[in-house]
């Protein structure tokens, strides 16, 4: 790998890297007590043993069981029937979208630089553009990367 591909990869691998780091804390079926700091009517979604999942209001939770409001009552799941419980938090889109696209202006501007110094007649050479053509791409990558919604909301288990 040149000088000039290592100086465009190793921003864009930092900025992946940073971008899409997991925002949740899984916890395993040995940490079933960790279910006792969720708060009551928090939403909740219940994947359970048999692959099925439910959605509802966070009731209680004992050493044997965790009751969840489904549909106008409450529904009671043993410990064994539980895989997973994600917890809905509120969303930081925002806030990621932001850093997502001061990351990705800051590799931009890395690449560009790079890209700027490379001689006349190289394949990737822009003249002396590319911090003002990258470091915009790069930033509109960092802030679609941001906006990527979770996939697991904030799962405890």
């Amino acid at each position: 790998m040149n000088h000039l591909s290592r100086a465009v990869a190793m921003p864009l691998l930092l900025l992946f890297a940073t971008t899409i780091a997991p925002s949740l804390r899984a916890a395993d079926k040995a940490d079933w007590s960790s279910l006792k700091g969720v708060a009551p009517a928090q939403t909740v979604k219940v994947t359970l043993t048999n692959g099925k999942s439910v959605q509802g209001e966070f009731q209680s939770v004992s050493d044997d069981a965790l009751v969840i409001h489904l549909a106008g009552a409450d529904q009671t799941f043993s410990r064994q029937e539980v895989r997973r419980l994600a917890i809905k938090r509120n969303g930081h889109r925002v806030k990621h979208v932001l850093i997502g696209a001061a990351i990705g202006a800051g590799a931009g501007l890395g690449a560009g630089v790079a890209v700027d110094r490379c001689p006349p007649n190289s394949l990737i050479c822009f003249g002396n553009k590319g911090k003002g053509i990258l470091t915009p791409g790069f930033a509109l990558i960092g802030a679609g990367v941001g906006a990527t919604p979770s996939k697991n909301g904030g799962a405890l288990t």
